[in-house]
């Protein structure tokens, strides 16, 4: 079988590729080690010699190794020169080169190995256990492992506090990330820091991180100001180390599929339910034999693919000697929609890395860089709103039409319900999907900085890094002649679109770090720094009608092969109506932004007993008017590591470290559109929903006079939102450090919202932006891991929960309310989730149901007790509305707070064992107290479908007193709890299990050749009976659990190969 090369056309790994590595197997198993000779000896603990029994001892820079038995003795096979590599559980890790000596005994000192590590924060490094703020990091290693296309799926369910949704299930779409809760109704997404430069993290590939660090509270953040109010995400990428190369090559192949499908009516099941509904109207049953051939379609499960592809390719070089260090990477994924297939749905990601370091002058100068590059190219569905949702149609299309028929129009294989004996407006969602989806994206993505460091005295670190963030894309799309319903057509005209915009961001930091100790008790940090940052951007777009009838595919979509030409449209009675463009063209820069910061950090510790850490930034952004553009955003925090003191002596037999954090800070959110303080005049002659007046008419020539008018009225003082935390914590080991325990309670109040001011009408231009508005998110997390080892078995576990309330403080408009879209769950659908003061944000806003009227006497009751009721004659069968003001009527006055899209709590787990070569894992997330909505039926067509929950409907007396009966009419629809459906979950995110044939084969040239299988969204516990319980997607930003026809998640089912050199 041939395999091609990577980054070739379509596939990327050469034929002779695989055929070296198969010489490597099936021959290496011959080679014999030369010159090795047995090394034995005996391990224990240096703190009562006692044996230890298990514990690691490895061939440096191999997988080659053995374990320690019961008696703390071992034996590997080990040549003069070589390094072997101590390790247990609780204690520090030693290296020992090999002499002439045949006998090493070893004694290992008891240590917190993972609290002598370093975590990365603002600006700079710091031991674990000497963080005073609440920060948690994933090591890039463990995020590799799932295996997943965004390194963010891969963070779900390990960082407590962190909730990590999914806004669609299409490739390449991105994750909503909210860090301790939802602070705004602007962006709320966190900032992304990759070595040191602000980008985009989907982008990266798993197996070039290092680590991934979080930093939650606002102490921690506060170094980077005005854009951490939503929490920063720091991440770190490999970087090579002196000594021998090492090569890898990782590749996973896969199928997706859909994990659960939403049922929907077949045609028995349909033709009840309309004539049901029809009788319950006051109308008569269909003569259905009048309505010709009825299919049975089932056109959701139509929409999707099975076994859609997905695989990715990735070789990985580094390296180094003491002067320079490297680490080279190339990758490439694809991966295809489970809906519709790749025609349609598409991923496709050519990638490589480059990281150098270099020390010069004894140390004295150290310069390197980084550099990323991206090609990114994707199509898709649409999956917005009711109106730009691809799938919906499945869900509100009857099963009476078939897909494929030959009375299509313009020779298309989909069937046109034009002339339907049922409803001609019907439509055929599968042919719409096929023949209008026709776009591509092609994206170039250039991440990179270069560094210099200097080191002029001891304890001084002079660091310059300068970085641009660079993106160019372009975009095309083509829309067909076709007609699949009296409502569903182009019969007018081709159109052509092209795009492309490019532009880049440039970073400059220069920062001054001292360390330095008195007396070695007394151990002080200091830093201080400048950074500049500047963005800007062009964007060109064209659009015309009529591509040439010779090229008419989205092939040839280009506007080269377009033939539009402006004309003049005249009324009935031969006036001038007015000028039709067929063309379009606009082309202008993005708006220049600047920021410069200036910033410092003071950190001193005593003994490592108590620490002390506070920053102070002021950032000056070109977004806010002169006077008001600069913001000063300080932190304080402390750490007291109680298990140094002396009173905790008779603890230290199972505690082995406990440290109290307690921090205060504030920090900015400047991630809002430009000009917000001014009054933008709309001069462009483009007519669209944002720009209305654009064209003035006059006379009857049919020209078309550009003008001009304000869009906003302006305000000056428009400034920052802020956001201030308290946290409170604690982070112990315990029994050798086998147990891990950290706990985080935290005060966040955002305030000073950026909202619209409510203004007359008569303004004659759109209400401007003012501050105000405030939120208060209290919260708790915990986590809880534990390492162990059992002989030869190595396994670890870990628990973490989170709990998060959200309530809005004051809004500054009249009725203290910012008002959600309306006609977003069906046609003319009113509002039904807002932001008001009180109230979660983006709270599901609706009546309450008290069950079905289940006979005529409780209707008379019912209306005899002055209950209301919304319908105007209530029947048996129709929901009774609560009155929740008792005024005897049911109006707006009764809507009330029916749950929130975010859930209260959430939580993960993860589990892992390691036995002589063979790994498993499993990983879990899941949620608790969120609502979710789901509308898949648009109520205000009499014949859309229904799902199979409509089967439980009220037919009689007592036969339910919850779905009510059915009717033509949408009177029993109006939002309420009815659409409601509990949103909890728990899902088994993946399972994996291996095993390192390596091991096996007798090459010393071979560390790892580890095969694997894998599972992904394996299991999904939950009681919504929707396609998928986890949805990020809400018709605004800051409301979620909106299923309109959410494009779920996959269940996808790989096997792969990890080889190391």
């Amino acid at each position: 079988m041939k395999i091609p090369l990577l980054f070739s056309k379509r596939r990327c790994i050469n034929s002779s590729l695989y055929t070296l590595l198969l010489t490597i197997i099936l021959f290496s198993s011959t080679l014999l080690a030369n010159g090795q000779n047995a090394v034995t000896g005996t391990v224990t603990s240096l703190t009562d010699g006692e044996p230890l029994i298990g514990a690691s001892v490895v061939l440096k820079g191999t997988s080659i190794g053995t374990t320690t038995n019961f008696d703390g003795n071992y034996s590997i096979q080990a040549e003069q020169g070589q390094t072997l590599v101590f390790s247990y559980v609780g204690f520090s890790t030693q290296e020992i080169s090999v002499g002439a000596q045949r006998v090493i005994n070893v004694q290992l000192s008891e240590n917190l190995d993972v609290l002598d590590e370093v975590v990365v924060i603002g600006y700079g490094v710091q031991k674990k256990k000497l963080s005073t703020g609440a920060t948690v990091q994933v090591k890039g290693d463990d995020l590799q492992k799932l295996n997943t296309i965004s390194p963010l799926q891969a963070l779900q369910g390990r960082t407590p506090g962190v909730n990590i949704t999914s806004t669609s299930g299409q490739p390449g779409s991105g994750m909503k990330v909210t860090i301790r809760g939802l602070g705004t109704i602007g962006n709320s997404g966190p900032l992304y820091i990759i070595d040191g430069i602000e980008g985009d993290i989907s982008i990266l590939n798993a197996a070039d991180i290092e680590s991934i660090d979080v930093l939650k509270d606002a102490a921690s953040a506060a170094i980077y100001g005005a854009q951490a109010a939503n929490g920063v995400v720091l991440v770190t990428t490999k970087q090579g180390s002196k000594g021998k190369g090492q090569v890898s090559f990782d590749v996973y192949t896969g199928v997706q599929n859909i994990a659960r499908k939403a049922q929907m009516l077949n045609t028995e099941q349909y033709k009840v339910i309309m004539d049901e509904q029809a009788v319950n109207s006051g109308a008569g049953v269909y003569d259905w034999a009048s309505k010709g051939d009825l299919a049975d379609t089932d056109w959701v499960g139509q929409m999707f693919k099975k076994n859609a592809k997905t695989s990715n390719y990735s070789l990985n070089i580094n390296g180094g000697s003491e002067g320079s260090v490297y680490a080279l990477s190339l990758n490439y994924t694809n991966q295809e929609g489970i809906v519709g297939g790749k025609d349609v749905s598409y991923y496709e990601r050519y990638g490589f890395r480059v990281n150098t370091e270099h020390n010069l002058y004894k140390n004295f100068l150290k310069v390197g860089q980084h550099l990323n590059f991206n090609y990114i190219k994707n199509n898709g569905i649409n999956v917005g709103n009711q109106y730009n949702n691809t799938l919906r149609g499945a869900f509100t299309t009857s099963p009476l039409s078939p897909v494929y028929s030959d009375n299509n129009v313009y020779d298309s294989p989909y069937n046109d319900t034009s002339n339907s004996l049922w409803f001609n407006g019907e439509g055929n969602p599968y042919g719409a999907m096929m023949t209008n989806t026709n776009n591509r994206n092609d994206g170039q993505r250039l991440m990179g900085d270069m560094y210099a460091e200097l080191n002029p005295i001891s304890g001084l670190t002079l660091r310059s890094v300068f970085g641009i963030n660079y993106y160019a894309s372009e975009y095309r799309s083509f829309n067909p002649l076709y007609q699949f319903s009296i409502y569903s057509y182009n019969r007018d005209h081709t159109t052509t679109n092209q795009s492309m915009g490019k532009g880049h961001t440039m970073t400059w930091t220069n920062t001054a770090g001292y360390d330095f100790a008195i007396n070695n008790d007394h151990v002080f940090n200091a830093l201080m720094g400048m950074e500049a940052v500047r963005y800007q951007g062009t964007s060109l777009g064209a659009s015309n009608w009529n591509l040439l009838s010779q090229f008419d595919d989205f092939e040839h979509a280009y506007l080269d092969n377009t033939t539009g030409k402006a004309y003049i449209e005249y009324n009935d009675d031969g006036t001038v109506k007015g000028v039709v463009e067929t063309r379009s063209v606009s082309g202008r820069p993005e708006t220049k932004s600047r920021r410069v910061s200036y910033f410092g950090r003071l950190g001193y510790n005593y003994m490592e007993k108590y620490m002390v850490n506070a920053t102070l930034r002021a950032d000056g952004s070109s977004k806010f008017a002169k006077g008001k553009r600069w913001g000063y955003f300080p932190s304080i925090s402390a750490g007291w590591v109680i298990t140094n003191e002396n009173f905790m002596g008779s603890t230290n037999q199972w505690l082995d470290f406990l440290k109290l954090r307690a921090s205060w800070g504030q920090v900015g959110n400047q991630n809002i559109s430009d000009f917000q303080f001014a009054s933008p005049i709309n001069t462009s002659t483009g007519y669209n929903s944002d720009n209305p007046a654009a064209y003035y008419v006059f006379g009857t020539e049919g020209l078309n006079v550009p003008g001009a008018y304000p869009s906003r009225l302006s305000n000056a003082d428009v400034r920052w939102e802020t956001s201030e935390q308290i946290n409170l914590g604690f982070d112990s080991r315990m029994l050798k450090s086998r147990l891990g325990i950290n706990f985080d309670y935290y005060v966040k109040t955002t305030k000073d919202w950026l909202v619209q001011a409510p203004i007359l009408a008569t303004a004659g231009a759109g209400a401007p932006f003012i501050n105000g508005g405030d939120v208060k998110n209290t919260g708790v997390e915990m986590a809880f891991t534990w390492n162990d080892r059992i002989g030869e078995l190595n396994y670890y576990a870990g628990l973490n929960g989170a709990y998060n309330k959200n309530t809005v403080g004051e809004i500054p408009t009249v009725d203290g309310i910012i008002h959600g879209l309306t006609n977003m769950l069906y046609d003319n659908s009113e509002e039904f989730y807002r932001a008001q003061n009180g109230m979660p944000i983006g709270y599901f806003w609706g009546y309450k149901t008290d069950g079905l009227f289940q006979n005529q006497q409780e209707i008379d009751s019912w209306k005899a007790a002055k209950k209301g009721y919304l319908q105007a004659d209530p029947k048996p069968g129709d929901v009774k509305y609560v009155d929740i003001n008792n005024d005897g009527q049911i109006n707006a006055e009764d809507k009330t707070n029916l749950g929130n899209g975010v859930p209260d709590f959430t939580l993960g787990f993860n589990f892992g064992i390691e036995y002589k070569g063979f790994d498993f894992s499993m990983n879990a997330n899941g949620v608790m107290g969120n609502k979710i909505v789901q509308s898949y039926r648009n109520h205000t067509n009499k014949q859309a479908n229904y799902t199979t929950r409509i089967l439980n409907r009220w037919t009689g007396e007592g036969t339910s007193n919850r779905i009510p009966r059915v009717t033509e009419t949408n009177v029993n629809w109006q939002f309420s709890d009815l659409y409601l459906q509990n949103g909890d979950f728990l899902r088994i995110s993946n399972i994996t299990a291996g095993y390192d044939f390596s091991k096996l084969i007798d090459w010393r040239y071979l560390s790892q050749l580890r095969l694997y299988a894998s599972v992904q969204n394996a299991f999904t516990f939950t009681k919504y009976d929707g396609m998928d319980p986890e949805i990020g997607y809400g018709t605004s930003n800051w409301v979620s659990g909106i299923d309109l026809g959410y494009y779920p998640r996959p269940r996808t089912f790989l096997v792969g190969v990890n080889v190391k050199f």
